[in-house]
């Protein structure tokens, strides 16, 4: 067991690899095995980070000498590299594919969910302009959140709420939308491109297409997907540039 924990000491970041891997396997085999797809892969996984958070110091569990890796592997180097390949996957070629609906949908999803978000924090004691972005951001999605407190320079704390927003999005969209599909007419491939686009949570939006017709994923988690790119290209600049103009 020493030779183990050496071996596992000297590669700290392989070591948190290796450790984020088993979480994303056991959250995706729970949400398929026991949650039936109920609730996303991906946010069982950012619960049990935030757990392990909890219970490790200062810095998380990176505080804890095994698991020092995390503190690279969670990083600026790492969250830059996520910034720069989460834009880059906007490409303006692909939504044009979903139409004129598709992109206005984007851009509606996410202006939408911004500033509902950011105002529901301003009404919960966060009136400064880093954290109106940064809740803002979390209720984009899960993953727009923490990019942009990070790039603004939030607290940790704030970016936590922003992560925990977007983690209560993506699971009730799973639930609602198989219940809805019905209503809205969400039963074609236009409909849930720009379902995708209004919605915006890709783990949400698949795992409830999946619920409602399976055929549905592809066309849905598309615009999902650029949702996202386009979130955090508009939170950390544009948006934060509003809500700067307006907050004092």
């Amino acid at each position: 067991m020493e030779v183990v924990y050496k071996v596992f000491d000297s590669n700290g970041l392989v070591f948190a690899f290796l450790v984020v891997g088993v979480i994303m396997l056991f959250s995706y085999w729970f949400s398929k095995t026991i949650t039936r797809g109920k609730i996303p892969g991906a946010a069982i996984a950012i619960v049990i980070g935030l757990i392990l958070a909890f219970f490790g110091g200062k810095k998380g569990i990176a505080d804890v000498p095994l698991f020092s890796g995390m503190a690279v592997l969670g990083g600026a180097m790492m969250r830059d590299f996520s910034v720069v390949a989460t834009a880059m996957g906007a490409n303006i070629v692909e939504i044009r594919r979903a139409g004129l609906a598709g992109i206005l949908s984007l851009l509606v999803g996410v202006t939408f969910a911004f500033f509902i978000g950011g105002v529901i924090g301003y009404l919960m004691g966060y009136t400064d302009a880093q954290s109106f972005t940064t809740i803002g951001a979390g209720a984009c999605s899960f993953i727009v959140g923490p990019i942009t407190g990070s790039a603004i320079g939030a607290s940790s704390d704030v970016i936590a709420i922003s992560i925990a927003i977007g983690v209560v999005k993506s699971i009730m969209t799973t639930i609602v939308t198989p219940i809805i599909a019905k209503y809205i007419g969400l039963n074609n491939p236009h409909s849930a491109m720009v379902f995708g686009g209004l919605i915006g949570t890709t783990s949400g939006v698949a795992a409830g297409l999946a619920a409602t017709d399976p055929k549905l994923v592809p066309y849905g988690a598309l615009t999902a997907t650029f949702y996202t790119g386009l979130g955090a290209l508009l939170c950390p600049a544009v948006f934060y540039i509003v809500v700067q103009a307006v907050l004092p």
